[in-house]
């Protein structure tokens, strides 16, 4: 059931400020400030004959206190940077293109992720990189494991980034882990005995592209894009990293017993089909039989043969 008492997040979409060329506005900054020292000046030097001349001492104060406070509104921008603006309140305008420009001197720029204060609260559209440490997790078929990712990614919605999270940096990382826990619990640390399945060790590109799409659709209410997502670190939890590693030493112990085995009956096919084209000994079954094992036993064993020479007959 629908809670008519919860309020629905307001989504703010990024919009262009209205800001003008600092270079001009710096050359009329210049020329009030200029200005109001004439206006100064002249009410000093004119105090001296008229009474009424004092009256513009205070006048040109007032025009160098409002110039003053028109030299707060100068924004320098360096590429890849923006400035997020709110003006009493409400959200003003972004300036993402590099240069110099000028604003009301009431707007405030915000960053929650940056402590500075002031007017240096510049919102970075690098691309950046995200090293969560590790943590574990379990797979799919719930062998616990230890992992962690590194996640490029970027800002394209300054106003999504700003005002629709607490923290973007914050929020990413986060993320991150609930999306490193959701894709490690559908897929196995190894492959399958068959070899199909697709694994967390086995499938680098398939799971880092999985991991980058769920990720994104985590991240794209705050106005940020996942260039890339991958693995760094990927290992059995310490508590089993011992009877793992003995699993696939018998595992591997066994493909190569395997591969022996393979190798060691087609050498005895071979040889008994040569012995028997050329015609250098006829073999009876009870002397193939012997044949058979003692060749088994020299090319599949662990250790060196010891020869042992027949001057007798079987029979």
């Amino acid at each position: 059931m629908e809670n008519k008492n919860v309020r629905p997040l307001s989504v703010v979409d990024e919009k262009s400020a209205h800001e003008k060329n600092g270079w001009l506005m710096f050359f009329v900054v210049i020329f009030l400030g200029l200005c109001a020292m004439g206006v100064i000046v002249t009410g000093a030097v004119l105090s001296n004959r008229f009474e009424a001349g004092i009256l513009l001492i205070p006048v040109g104060i007032v025009l160098l206190v409002c110039d003053v406070f028109l030299i707060s509104g100068f924004k320098l921008l360096q590429p890849n940077e923006a400035f997020v603006l709110t003006l009493f309140g409400k959200y003003y305008g972004t300036i993402k293109k590099d240069g110099f420009y000028w604003v009301n001197p009431f707007c405030a720029a915000v960053n929650p992720a940056r402590v500075s204060a002031g007017f240096t609260r510049k919102l970075s559209l690098k691309a950046m990189t995200l090293n969560n440490e590790k943590q574990k997790v379990n797979d799919e078929e719930g062998n616990p494991i230890e992992i962690s990712v590194v996640v490029i990614w970027r800002i394209t919605n300054t106003a999504r980034a700003v005002f629709n999270v607490e923290n973007y940096m914050a929020y990413l990382s986060t993320q991150c882990d609930a999306a490193i826990r959701q894709v490690s619990r559908q897929y196995p640390y190894d492959v399958s005995t068959n070899g199909d399945e697709k694994s967390l060790r086995g499938s680098a590109q398939e799971i880092a592209d999985v991991l980058r799409e769920e990720l994104q659709s985590r991240t794209e209410m705050a106005g940020i894009e996942i260039i890339e997502a991958r693995i760094s670190h990927l290992a059995y939890a310490p508590e089993i990293a011992a009877a793992m590693l003995q699993r696939q030493q018998a595992a591997a112990i066994i493909a190569a017993r395997q591969k022996i085995v393979d190798g060691a009956v087609s050498m005895v096919q071979m040889a008994l089909n040569k012995l028997s084209d050329e015609g250098i000994v006829e073999l009876d079954d009870e002397r193939k039989a012997q044949m058979v094992s003692n060749l088994l036993v020299v090319l599949c064993g662990n250790r060196d043969a010891q020869p042992v020479v027949s001057t007798g007959s079987i029979y």
